[in-house]
């Protein structure tokens, strides 16, 4: 129950702040002329945000249910997790935060949030280059070593098969 709650937390927290707060304060700086209608562009956007909000819930529910942990650095999963998005790519919650913040420049044509975008990236590949794939190196050893060597960081790929 605990695991849960802190992931429910940090899984409003962290998007509140950077979809909603941030951006807002972006925008409110530097404000855009929004179109009038509907049309591609808006209609792709919320298809982008839609489909990087479920990257991101699944994966936290992945983290609870499967890893006996939450996303939130505090409470890590306990138990190494390769399943659902992670058969695709190994950083699938950072990426689903990214396509929410790419979808938001677009819908609002806003060059400062691509920025934001950029910027909040940037941090968060060096973050884990530098913080994180080491530390899970050192928990779980071989078995990250293998899946770091077969699953991409950012591009999503189908998983080779054993022995391909």
């Amino acid at each position: 129950m605990r695991n849960a709650i802190i992931t429910v937390v940090g899984t409003i927290l962290v998007p509140v702040l950077l979809f909603i707060l941030i951006p807002y304060m972006i925008l409110r700086a530097a404000p855009v002329a929004l179109g009038a209608g509907i049309g591609v562009v808006e209609v792709a956007s919320v298809a982008l945000a839609v489909a990087g909000f479920t990257m991101i819930l699944w994966v936290s529910t992945t983290f609870v249910r499967r890893g006996k942990g939450t996303p939130v650095p505090l409470d890590p999963p306990k138990e190494f997790i390769a399943i659902g998005l992670y058969r695709f790519v190994r950083n699938p919650m950072y990426l689903g935060l990214l396509l929410v913040m790419l979808a938001e420049a677009a819908l609002f044509r806003s060059v400062w949030l691509l920025v934001y975008a950029s910027l909040f990236w940037l941090a968060v590949h060096s973050y884990l280059i530098l913080i994180e794939e080491p530390e899970l190196e050192a928990r779980f050893g071989a078995t990250y070593l293998t899946y770091k060597a077969t699953t991409p960081r950012w591009i999503p790929r189908v998983p080779r098969r054993p022995g391909a």
